[in-house]
Order: structure tokens, then sequence, then C-alpha cells
């Protein structure tokens, strides 16, 4: 499966010229072959706008994820939704999936099939709460669904996620064997976006993907630098902090090759 990473310019509280880029970034990935695209946290609104949330959050119907429903279909590739801010009580009067709260705002994932079918919601679980308004205006998820698509199964978390070694372990123990992790990762941390995401790889023995965004807001810098790792914890494919299309061929044979090769899942003690 060919998976490419649009690491997108993310213009601060400029929600339709964003989607705009994210929807041409899914054409581009078409054309140039891949199979499933995946986009950043908040990549609509922008990660650090927190004075927006409120204004531009919607439901699983509404306009930013039916445009990225429609570009999945009409390009015929898989789409992670990266992250958008879903109203909840919208999407609860509207019956479309599950929530575990009926009122309130989330960071909330989805992931679409070359129908432009929903396959997968996922809400992000860990809220920052260091010099960030995050914690204080959306609620955590607690649902860590899986979903079938191109021989992996796979899994969505959310950027400060990363810090949390037991979330992808239980994923792990789902079956989980490629997770993407939309994010909105700042300056100066570059060394713990490096490291994190490269361990979650090598502890699970799974493909772990992250999609960062490229752009300046008031207080902070996205530092790019989207990267594939593969089940040995290699990172495959990179760039560095400006726009650009990540692409990767990843293989769910690979997992199943390198667990038979090193064990090391057959030997946890709980």
């Amino acid at each position: 499966m060919k998976l490419a990473l649009a690491q997108l310019a993310v213009e601060p509280a400029a929600v339709d010229a964003n989607v705009d880029r994210a929807v041409a970034a899914v054409e581009e990935a078409a054309d140039r072959g891949a199979d499933l695209v995946a986009l950043p946290e908040l990549f609509n609104v922008g990660y650090f706008s927190f004075e927006v949330y409120q204004r531009a959050a919607e439901g699983l119907d509404g306009e930013t994820l039916s445009r990225l429903a429609d570009a999945a279909a009409d390009n015929g590739v898989a789409l992670l939704a990266g992250t958008v801010v879903e109203d909840l009580g919208e999407t609860a009067a509207t019956g479309t999936t599950p929530t575990q709260a009926e009122e309130g705002l989330a960071n909330t994932a989805v992931l679409f099939d070359s129908d432009g079918e929903r396959q997968l919601v996922y809400r992000k679980h860990h809220l920052f709460g260091y010099a960030s308004a995050e914690a204080e205006l959306l609620v955590p998820g607690e649902r860590i669904p899986t979903a079938e698509l191109g021989g992996f199964t796979v899994a969505v978390t959310t950027c400060y996620d990363l810090r949390f070694p037991e979330l992808y372990r239980e994923l792990q123990s789902q079956g989980a064997t490629l997770t993407l992790v939309p994010s909105a990762w700042p300056y100066p941390r570059v060394e713990h976006w490096r490291t994190l995401p490269r361990a979650r790889a090598i502890e699970n023995l799974s493909y772990v993907a992250t999609i960062n965004g490229s752009g300046e807001f008031a207080d902070a810098t996205l530092l790019g630098r989207s990267t594939v790792y593969d089940p040995w914890g290699t990172p495959i494919a990179t760039t560095g902090d400006r726009p650009a299309l990540v692409e990767a061929v990843v293989d769910p044979g690979e997992v199943d090759r390198v667990r038979d090769e090193f064990p090391a899942l057959e030997d946890t003690r709980l």
C-alpha cells in the first residue's frame, strides 16, 4: 500500500483556505499513486487557534468532513481526515455515530475508505494542558477503534498521545499493524518528535506514521518532519519543516516477518 502524509501549510483560523489545501493535497497524492492519504491534526483551524474552536466546530456530517469524504471518493483513495474540532452535540443529534458524550467539543480524526465511507472515528484521548487551552476547551475520547484497510489493521492516535505507551500497547493487543498519528507538534521539541513514535514502533513491532503540519502561529511554530517508521523503528520516509508530501510503500507482510524474526511480544508479562 502506498501511503502519503500530507504535511500541509496550516494558516491560523483560515478554515476555507486550509480545507482547499487539504483537498488539493489529496488530489496530488492520488495522481502520484497513493492508496491512503493522511492529514495533520486540526489542519482546518490550526491547533493553536483556540479562539476559533467553538466557531469552527462541526458534527461528523459537517462541511469539512463532507468535502473530504467527497475528495476520497472522487480520487479513489482512502483518507485520514487529520483531526477537526467536532461538536459532539451536533453529532449526537444526527445519530451518525456513538459518542462518549452528548455535548462539548472533541479533537476528532475520521478515516474514510476510497468510496468516501466512514470506517473509523477516533477522539483524542490525552488532551494537552501545558501552556495550552486544549484541555480546557475539549473533552477526551474514550474509544480506541481500529479498521481494516489494505491488509492492515489501522489505528489512529493524536499528537500528545505519543507520550502514553500504554495506549499503543492496547492498540497492539487489538491487532493494530499501522498507527497514523496526526499532530501539531511545535518547536523546540524536535528530539521528542523523533524519539517517541520511533519507540512506539519498536515496542509494538508495527508501522507508525506521524503527520505534522507546517506553519507559524502567534506563540508556536510547527516543526513538520512527518515520518513513516517501519516495524523495526527505522524511518523509511521523512521531510523537513516545509509543506510536503511524504510517500512510502508499507507492507502488512513486513509486520508479520518482523514479529516472526523477533517475537518479543510473545514475552509480554503483565
